[in-house]
């Protein structure tokens, strides 16, 4: 697993959890730009700031990191099947809206 599919999760559930990348960035106490290089997988984040990401999004570090495809956040009422595949459908189109840039 490498940096994009990280930044692709990452922004699939901040979008998810209905946060700008501003909003986001002002919580974890960075500019947007970073936000921006982890999303777009130009960066990864410390350890310190990956453990506040997750505790911000709800979301765990090995779901985040391609480790497990288990993910234990809520979005509205979903179950876990629905809540993943919604996820997912969220980074398909954003890796294509990239793609077409």
């Amino acid at each position: 697993m490498g940096m994009e599919y990280f930044g692709n999760k990452l922004k699939a559930v901040r979008k998810a959890k209905k946060m700008t990348q501003a909003e986001f960035a002002k919580i974890l106490g960075v500019s947007s730009s970073i936000i921006a290089a982890y999303e777009q997988g130009k960066n990864f984040p410390s350890v310190s700031i990956l453990i506040e990401i997750c505790k911000t999004l709800g979301v765990s570090s090995d779901y985040l990191l391609g480790l497990s495809d288990e993910i234990s956040i809520k979005l509205g009422g979903l179950s876990e099947e629905e809540a993943q595949a919604f996820l997912q459908l969220i980074g398909l189109f954003e890796e294509n809206r990239s793609l077409s840039k």
